[in-house]
């Protein structure tokens, strides 16, 4: 396996592992209504966002290395 392609699937993880604490934060916060567990989560869900705009430009640029 090429490094780019070790790079975009630890990208696809740390997806898949940002929306899944996001979502476990959020369940968190449904059940006991603190704070920190809504900006937890909408902060990590951000974070997942982040990571597939950052997967779509590495793999654009990658296609042209």
């Amino acid at each position: 396996m090429s490094l780019k392609g070790f790079h975009l699937i630890f990208i696809l993880i740390s997806v898949i592992f940002a929306f899944w604490f996001a979502h476990y934060e959020w369940t968190v916060y449904q059940a006991g209504r603190t704070t920190i567990d809504l900006v937890l989560s909408i902060g990590i869900g951000l974070v997942g966002l982040g990571l597939i705009v950052y997967g779509i430009s590495f793999q654009r640029k990658a296609k042209k290395l």
